[in-house]
């Protein structure tokens, strides 16, 4: 039996591009995405909750039971935002939705897209850096199997993803060039995919990955 997935955030460039891996990879056998609007999308594997608000999670239980993982690929920039609204959309949120998912799931995997440069200490003058690492920290306290939170840093986009801009399309095309000028600050999104499969099929002795912990888990 493959491995059954819960993925939020695919109607964003990151989220969809971990969806595009796992419908195609043949590890894994089924795939919840939750989000706040429909993806327009059609797969055997595929199943989608549409949920408006996150923090309503309780009311889908039923829905969310018997998975093994959970790519946490939802987020916001904080650019515009206070810290209040920063803090409720990232921190509270994530963990609403990740406590809920533990009580219902305890052998879960939960893979959490934070960002380089987060703030493990958080004491940092970056507002989102602190937060997000606040989030990482109370995140692996939680009772999954296991929690990988994942720091990628420019991410090159998959075949067949729609969610990108034309910024991020122009730099795609030059990833072979970034990468061999920058290679601690970037990956592929395939990457990611992969490295987020392999934490719920082998593990990592990590649970925080940088850009080079990403490759080596994609490789195994």
């Amino acid at each position: 039996m493959g491995i059954k997935v819960i993925i939020t955030g695919s109607t964003g460039m990151v989220g969809e591009g971990v969806l595009l891996k796992c419908l195609e990879h043949p590890a894994v056998e089924k795939v919840l995405i939750v989000n706040r609007r429909h993806y327009d999308l059609s797969h055997p594997k595929l199943s989608e909750l549409i949920m408006p608000d996150f923090f309503s999670l309780e009311e889908y239980s039923d829905k969310l039971k018997g998975f093994d993982a959970c790519f946490f690929c939802a987020g916001k920039s904080s650019i515009g935002m206070s810290e209040k609204n920063y803090f409720r959309v990232t921190y509270e949120m994530t963990m609403h939705f990740a406590g809920i998912l533990a009580r219902l799931n305890p052998g879960m995997v939960l893979d959490y897209v934070s960002g380089a440069q987060t703030d493990s200490t958080e004491k940092g003058r970056l507002m989102w850096a602190r937060i997000k690492g606040k989030t990482e920290n109370d995140l692996i306290k939680l009772p999954f199997r296991g929690v990988y939170n994942f720091r990628p840093g420019f991410m090159k986009p998959s075949p067949g993803q729609k969610n990108i801009n034309s910024l991020i399309k122009l730099l795609g095309g030059l990833y072979p060039i970034l990468h061999a000028l920058f290679p601690n600050y970037v990956n592929t999104l395939d990457e990611v995919g992969l490295a987020m499969i392999n934490s719920v099929i082998k593990g990592y002795p990590k649970h925080i990955l940088e850009i080079e912990d990403i490759r080596l888990l994609a490789r195994e």
